[in-house]
C-alpha cells in the first residue's frame, strides 16, 4: 500500500460549546465536516499558512491565535484504484479573535479547492462517521465526548 504523508495548519474555533467546522468538497475527507485549515506551503510558517487558509475556506482575518497542539493520525484511504495509508500531521491553534464574517456559503476555485463553506455545530450532537480524523483527534483531544 502506497504511503501518503500531509502536514497542515488548522484553527479552533469553540464558542457555547460550538465548533467552527467546515463542509469538505474533494479529497480525503470529502463529504466530512473538517477544520478548517489545510496545507503548509513550501517555505510558509504554520501561523502564515493558518491564516492563509482560514481567510481562503471561510472568509475570516485571524488577528489573534495561541499555538494549542501538534499532533497526528493515521488511517487507510481507499477511492477507485487508489488505497492510501495517510499520515495526517497538524499543527492546531486556538483562534482568539477575527475580523469578516463567517461564509456560511463558499465558491470552489483556484485557491478555494474543497470548502464549501462554515457553519458552527453543536459538539455533542456530532458523530464520528461525519468527521475527519483530526476534527475527532482535537475535539477528544479538549475533553469532548464524540460517538
Amino acid at each position: 500500500m502506497k504511503e501518503y504523508k500531509h502536514l497542515g495548519a488548522y484553527g479552533i474555533i469553540i464558542k457555547n460549546n460550538k465548533i467552527l467546522l467546515i463542509k469538505k468538497n474533494g479529497g480525503l475527507y470529502d463529504g466530512k465536516l473538517d477544520l478548517p485549515g489545510g496545507t503548509i506551503e513550501f517555505g510558509e510558517k504554520p501561523e502564515e499558512a493558518l491564516k492563509r487558509e482560514i481567510l481562503e475556506e471561510v472568509g475570516i482575518i485571524v488577528t489573534n491565535s495561541k499555538l494549542h497542539d501538534v499532533n497526528s493520525v493515521c488511517f487507510d484511504w481507499k477511492e477507485e484504484n487508489t488505497q492510501l495509508k495517510v499520515h495526517h500531521i497538524g499543527i492546531f491553534y486556538k483562534i482568539l479573535a477575527f475580523d469578516n464574517e463567517i461564509k456560511k456559503q463558499m465558491n470552489l476555485d483556484s485557491q478555494n479547492d474543497d470548502s464549501l463553506g462554515a457553519d458552527f455545530y453543536v459538539i455533542n450532537k456530532l458523530n464520528k462517521k461525519n468527521l475527519s480524523a483530526i476534527a475527532i483527534l482535537e475535539l477528544e483531544k479538549l475533553g469532548y465526548e464524540i460517538k
